[in-house]
């Protein structure tokens, strides 16, 4: 059978450097298929879906909130065809409620060992309105590598300069963050991946460049450290959330290749100063995830808050709205107390203030993320700041014998071009 998997497009947040890394969930479902499975895949945000491309069965993924009304539009185009579409992905869990009324069928859950049922399904003229899984977790070693191969890999690539694979080594997370939904999605209990498993889908990645994407490596470390050692042989250089704050699993990441880690920047205390210096002092650059407009920040504290990241050497810094998403805690307070005025998910995009502030106007708390923008940004644009970062990762690559001349062959426009010269 022919199966066309389709991860939808979404507006990106204007003025802002824009470039697209290949998605992650459509190619770990893709990993459960059965072998008997033909898989077509479109990623919108790089190329146009082709609507007259044969298939038998259509599978949207979707991970943002911004992509559902696409993902609805998509689905109701293969429909008037005579298509049947299934929906699955993180945001399909967070918006079922809504995404069954445009579906044939609806998948919660994680897919590894599923599918067949589901297909069999599928070819008895029986497919389920919803396969609804969420409670239980399948076998963690039933995770195989993710179907890369599926990747156009040259139209992932930001002027000439070659963007990350994504990889993860664990599911789960044992915090529950009060504007984050994983608690939701999948328990709050961390499952690390067996790590011969982890291993061998290292080898099967063919770019040097890496996210990381577990939602955080900070969760047991011993494990944490295990991982780091045996990442070691690979050379990889990868980007990860936030690392344990000890000297020992620092250094061992630093060996690791740790190029720069997404760490949340909650106050302007020592403790947080001090963390950002322990990156650095390893090698590791910092792109600091800052919140605004929680409950207890008032407009001085945002200023004092972005002052503050001015001081402490940043790399990058990305500065993101409360946004309540549904199954969220924020979500269930703000909705039970009447503040959230906008439904449109086209705008829950961490950018558009879609909800009534506690200590401010929703017009004010727009300014001010704007305003943190302009100043964080005001000496050097995000752009350049992500040029020394890329610079900083090909000279470590060049060190180590893994930066690769296809990279410069890429290379011919402005970003890629400073690069070049950088990097002789």
């Amino acid at each position: 059978m022919k199966l066309k998997l389709i991860y939808p497009k979404w507006a990106k947040l204007p003025g802002q450097t824009t470039f697209n890394l290949p998605p992650h969930g459509p190619v770990v479902f893709a990993a459960t298929l059965p072998d008997y499975v033909d898989v077509s895949f479109t990623d919108e945000n790089v190329e146009d879906i082709d609507f007259d491309e044969e298939c038998d069965l259509v599978a949207i993924s979707m991970m943002l909130s911004t992509q559902v009304k696409r993902g609805w539009e998509i689905a109701a185009l293969y429909r008037e065809r005579g298509k049947q579409v299934i929906f699955g992905g993180i945001s399909t869990m967070l918006h079922a409620e809504e995404t069954v009324d445009h579906a044939d069928s609806v998948f919660l859950g994680e897919a590894e060992g599923r599918m067949e049922e589901v297909l069999t399904d599928w070819k008895n003229g029986q497919l389920k309105k919803v396969y609804n899984y969420m409670q239980k977790s399948p076998d963690i070693e039933l995770i195989g590598p993710a179907r890369r191969d599926l990747y156009k890999h040259n139209l992932y690539n930001h002027k000439g300069v070659q963007m990350v694979d994504l990889f993860h080594a664990s599911r789960g997370c044992r915090f529950s963050c009060y504007p984050c939904a994983v608690t939701y999605l999948g328990g709050r209990l961390f499952r690390p991946r067996p790590m011969d498993r982890v291993v061998e889908e290292l080898a099967t990645i063919d770019n040097n460049r890496l996210f990381v994407v577990d939602n955080s490596l900070a969760q047991n470390k011993e494990w944490e450290m295990e991982l780091f050692r045996e990442m070691i042989p690979f050379k990889k250089k990868w980007v990860s959330h936030t690392i344990q704050d000890d000297p020992a699993v620092l250094d061992l990441a630093s060996q690791a290749g740790a190029w720069y880690v997404y760490q949340a920047i909650y106050d302007t205390s020592n403790y947080i100063r001090e963390r950002i210096k322990r990156y650095h002092d390893h090698g590791i650059g910092v792109e600091g995830t800052i919140l605004i407009g929680l409950d207890n920040q008032s407009e001085d504290d945002i200023k004092r808050l972005i002052n503050f990241l001015l001081e402490i050497n940043l790399d990058l810094a990305e500065f993101t709205v409360m946004t309540p998403f549904p199954h969220t805690k924020g979500f269930d307070d703000f909705y039970r107390q009447g503040r959230i005025f906008d439904m449109n998910w086209d705008h829950y995009n961490a950018g558009q203030v879609v909800y009534h502030p506690k200590q401010m106007s929703a017009e004010r708390l727009q300014e001010l993320f704007q305003y943190a923008w302009d100043t964080f940004y005001h000496d050097e644009s995000q752009e350049q700041k992500m040029f020394q970062l890329f610079t900083k990762v090909a000279l470590k690559e060049m060190a180590d014998g893994t930066y690769r001349p296809r990279n410069r062959e890429l290379i011919n426009q402005s970003f890629g071009k400073q690069l070049q010269r950088k990097v002789g």
